[in-house]
Parts: structure tokens; sequence; C-alpha cells
């Protein structure tokens, strides 16, 4: 697992040279559908949006149309681009989350999809290594992004500092917390310390800010599987279920795989099956999973009523 100090900040500016992909290139066969949104969202009428969207909330880009939908857009609104391909498990995890954040973000930001089959001059110019892959593009220029699935909470925080480094709003309701602003900044650079520092010091003076909850809670789970293998840690729990730390361990890289139920449900199971001081430490690792994910998420009110079954 790879030291989460090691990911640049989504500040810097990639050197990736997109003069190249100004010229369209040549007409491609239509690409195969994109990852479905969760809940079986039909194919919108109007080509690379979800039902009810204005067309530029969500875009299929492709090499063709890249210079129109990417970089002209992007001197006003930022673009975020999902790099994905049919064949990709993890891309169908990632992709619902944000296009579901794409229609929250009523047009603030937009959506790029590009399945980089059927685009490898992007997938090239970007230097994609692996997807899926998320990167911003914002007034013309290239904003580091992220590798893999990464949990709700977190892709909100990405796309909220993109948002910030374009000069946009991020539509929150309450607010800027300049305090917030600094220990997510740490966060989102790798600097643990600095970040676990700033989140305790919010909740010393705001004890009910679940957002500093949170954020220590995200602090505390990168310090947990840092230098893990994660198929080492999974086969343990596979092959011991009375592994409480193994289990605990599989449950953090499920959250961070995008499972967050497969996470909360082994959780539980766990639960059940201890008592005395380790129930406990487990039910404490389960509601520091349910702050990251915030009290809306459905997955959690369903994960909260089976914890309170298997307690009670």
């Amino acid at each position: 697992m790879s030291d989460p100090r090691t990911t640049p900040s989504i500040f810097t500016r990639g050197a990736v040279d997109l003069s190249a992909l100004r010229t369209p290139a040549p007409a491609k066969p239509a690409a195969p559908s994109r990852p479905a949104a969760s809940g079986g969202a039909s194919a919108a009428t109007v080509p690379g949006t979800l039902p009810g969207l204005a067309p530029e909330t969500i875009v299929d880009v492709t090499e063709a149309n890249f210079e129109s939908t990417v970089l002209e857009r992007s001197l006003t609104t930022p673009v975020i681009l999902d790099f994905w391909a049919d064949w990709c498990g993890p891309c169908k995890q990632l992709s619902p989350v944000l296009e579901k954040l794409a229609v929250e973000g009523q047009g603030a930001w937009v959506l790029g999809k590009v399945d980089v089959d059927a685009n490898p001059r992007l997938a090239q110019a970007f230097r994609v290594q692996g997807i899926p892959m998320v990167l911003a593009v914002i007034q013309g220029q290239p904003v580091e992004g992220f590798n893999g699935v990464l949990p709700e909470n977190q892709v909100k925080q990405y796309i909220d500092a993109v948002l910030k480094a374009a000069g946009a709003s991020t539509g929150a309701a309450a607010p800027e917390d300049p305090r917030l602003d600094a220990a997510d900044d740490a966060l989102m650079v790798g600097d643990l310390d600095a970040a676990e520092a700033a989140y305790r010091k919010i909740l010393a003076e705001s004890p009910t800010d679940a957002a500093a909850e949170a954020g220590l809670a995200q602090v505390e789970l990168y310090r947990r599987i840092n230098g893990q293998d994660a198929a080492a840690v999974l086969a343990r729990a596979d092959a011991d279920p009375t592994d409480l730390e193994a289990h605990r361990l599989a449950a953090d890289l499920e959250v961070l795989n995008g499972q967050a139920a497969e996470a909360y449900a082994r959780l539980v199971a766990l639960v059940k099956r201890s008592s005395g001081e380790d129930r406990d430490a487990v039910r404490k690792h389960l509601l520091s999973l349910f702050a990251m994910a915030g009290p809306d998420d459905p997955a959690v009110a369903a994960a909260r009523r089976a914890l309170a079954s298997a307690l009670f």
C-alpha cells in the first residue's frame, strides 16, 4: 500500500502537453456506453448527459471534440476528467459517484468522460498509466488528480479543492472555515501530522464539527494502512474469522476501494463474533468509517441499523 504522503498536491500543475490535441483527430466509431450510474439510469436523449441535465454538465470527451468540450469550456468552468474503460471494474464503482456529484454540482463544474480505448491520444497526452484516473483542467491547464477508487467524501474534497483553485464557489451553505481549509489542504498533500493536529484543534474548540471528525477519521485510516500489503491483509482475513486486526484493516481497504457497504458488513459481522473490549474496539472502528462517509449516506444508514441489531 503506497504512503499517502507521496501523493502530489492537486494544485501542482502538470507538465502535460495539450497543444497537439487542439487539432481534432479523425473521427472514430462511437464509443461504447460509459459505466451506468447507480439505479440503472437509462441513456439520455442528449449524448453525454444524464436525464434532465443540461448538456454540458456531463459530457463524453473524444479526441475530436476535446478542444471545445475541455479546453474552451475550462476557461470559464472547471472540467474534471474521468478516464475509464468498459472492461474496468473499479471504473464502474467510481463513475456513478462522479456522476452523482456532477448532478449535485448544478453546473459549477463539468464532468468529462474519457474512454481510453476509444481515445488513445488523450490517454497518452495525460500520461494515463492506470484507470480509473481523475484529473481536472482549469483555464486550459491540467491539475493533478488521483488514481483508483476513493470514498465519496474524499471525492467531494477533491472537487471542492478544484473549485477553490478555479476561484469558484463550492456551493456550501455554511461560510468557509479557514481552520478547516488548512487541515484539508494538509491532508490533501499527505502531511498527516499537520492534518491531525489541525483537525484535533478544531474538535477541541468545536466538538461537534462533523467535517473535522471526518477528516480526523481519514488521517487515522491512512495511518493504519500505511505499509500494509492489501493482498496479504485480505488473505489473512479470509483465512481466519477471528483475526480482528486483519478484518479491521480489510474493512479500511474496502472503503478505499469504493466497497464501503462490504466494509460495514464485515465489521458488523465481526461485532457479532466478538465480546468485551474487542467488540467495543470493532464498534468504534466502524463508527470512524461512518464519520468519513457522512450521516446522509444510505449505506451508513443501513449499516447503523445492522449494528444496532448486532449490539442489542
